[in-house]
């Protein structure tokens, strides 16, 4: 089924060059979604530091945010399916919404002397849930309201806001945590809500016409595995980011406990994921940019060697300053991965499929994410800093040989081949 253009891609298709500034609804759902990912940076780094002020165990504060990533494992196919069904823009209003009350009741519990480990799993049960759907339904959205044009620059642009709020957000966390332990989630929940507000704005319509057939989420779920089965490219990719994540999503752990081995303050670590944002930030801008100058390959191939390279040097950091560079630096690097991929992804992707194939793709990626948490944690508690530090850099290495030799990365298709299919 051929879909008809958004709005957005018919000026985008008249003038490739239009600025994203001028295109209201992105500016919308670009500035509630820069203001509710900002409240996210800030409880983010509350979260590990509050379960470990509980426990003192780096085990349950890895598990603690494995938990917000699990609902990937269960809900992802499902969540897809559905974003491409159900209107989008009224998921992602119906999934802040039941955001903002998850964050809001850690404050309310605190004042109340309520707070509870339990609570605490609960609701980044509950907030990592609503995430799939939401999440889900921006991305698949996102292709409508700027059109394919546009859709590298608005993906880096993305990128580096998120890094910006990285920047600004993990430092405010730890200063606020530091004045008050559930203040951070006190300011997750008003961003929430401010994101509500901004999406009640936008009105490109952020999907196309779709067929009057009777709904049957299991072959709609099919036919999104078996495109991405068919496209072994992407498929590659989804099973590279579920290695990569391992290691890189428990760096934020593993950076919280060599910090705090160092004697650093809530507020230095807050200060050590700025370096995050800054490197994240930079990245994000000269990623559609590399990816266009350089091709898909060498980009991808070259980030993962890059990773390699920088993660022994955890083992050896003698301050929170040396933690910071590696981090910015390794996040820097990420970025520009994430743009590129992300932007290949998109721009491959039927719109009707949109939900469901990165659904797909995320099921398999995101795999390592709870894995690299709980794995990290366990690591860290059971074999020390240093140990851990070097077998997740044979992992790392590991990963860089096989991409290095994949056929399918190494003769992917250049960036202005993809935009005419």
């Amino acid at each position: 089924m051929v879909e008809e253009p958004s709005p957005a891609g018919e000026a985008a298709a008249i003038s490739p060059l239009a600025s994203l500034w001028r295109n209201r609804d992105y500016l919308i759902l670009w500035g509630g979604q820069a203001i509710s990912t900002a409240g996210t940076q800030v409880s983010r780094l509350a979260l590990p530091l509050l379960v470990l002020a509980l426990t003192r165990s780096p085990a349950q504060a890895g598990l603690a945010t494995s938990v917000a990533i699990l609902p990937y494992l269960v809900l992802s196919l499902l969540a897809g399916a559905l974003a491409d069904r159900w209107n989008r823009k009224w998921v992602m209003i119906l999934c802040d919404s039941g955001r903002t009350i998850a964050a809001g009741s850690i404050p309310v519990a605190a004042v109340t002397g309520h707070l509870s480990l339990v609570q605490l799993y609960a609701v980044a049960l509950i907030e990592g849930s609503l995430n799939v759907f939401f999440d889900l339904a921006e991305t698949a959205a996102l292709p409508r309201v700027v059109g394919k044009e546009q859709l590298p620059v608005a993906m880096s642009q993305n990128g580096a806001t998120y890094s910006a709020t990285s920047l600004i957000g993990q430092p405010l966390g730890g200063l606020l945590y530091q004045i008050g332990h559930a203040i951070p989630f006190l300011a997750d929940a008003v961003s929430y809500a401010v994101s509500v507000i901004s999406l009640l704005f936008i009105r490109t319509e952020l999907q196309g016409e779709r067929d009057a057939v009777v709904p049957n989420l299991r072959l709609e779920i099919t036919e999104g595995l078996a495109w991405l089965w068919r496209q072994p490219l992407i498929r590659f990719m989804a099973f590279l980011g579920a290695g990569a994540w391992i290691p890189l999503y428990g760096n934020y752990l593993l950076v919280i406990v060599l910090a705090r081995h160092l004697h650093a303050s809530p507020a230095t670590i807050g200060l050590i994921f700025a370096a995050n944002g800054v490197g994240g930030m930079l990245g994000s801008l000269v990623g559609g940019h590399l990816g266009r100058r350089f091709g898909f390959a060498p980009v991808v191939i070259a980030s993962v060697w890059i990773w390699v390279l920088l993660w022994p040097l955890y083992a050896i950091a003698p301050t929170p300053l040396a933690l910071a560079l590696i981090t910015g630096t390794i996040f820097l690097v990420f970025s520009i991965y994430n743009v590129v991929q992300m932007s290949y992804r998109l721009l491959l992707i039927p719109d009707a499929l949109q939900g469901r194939v990165n659904s797909a793709f995320r099921l398999i990626a995101f795999a390592g994410m709870p894995a690299g948490t709980a794995v990290t944690g366990a690591l860290l508690q059971g074999i020390g800093n240093t140990p851990a530090v070097l077998l997740l850099f044979v992992w790392l290495l590991v990963l860089a040989v096989i991409t290095s030799v994949n056929p399918h990365v190494r003769h992917a298709l250049p960036f202005s081949a993809v935009r005419e299919i």
